[in-house]
């Protein structure tokens, strides 16, 4: 019974350390992703501005 919990250990612990080694692993995929999200934020920063300088047009004063 002991020798079946030790080799469910080794076998979890080598499971896990495959899966982790894989995840650091960073693909094409996940680079474009990086690079969609970052313009995607990038966008929604400059409609907000612009939205903040129609509104200062809109009361007559500027920043």
């Amino acid at each position: 019974m002991k020798f079946g919990k030790i080799i469910s250990a080794v076998l979890v612990a080598g499971a896990m350390a495959f899966v982790l080694a894989a995840c650091e692993k960073e693909g094409p995929a996940e680079r474009a992703g990086k690079e969609a999200d970052k313009v995607v934020s990038d966008v929604g920063k400059s409609i907000e501005k612009a939205g903040e300088n129609i509104q200062d047009a809109a009361k007559g004063g500027k920043k």
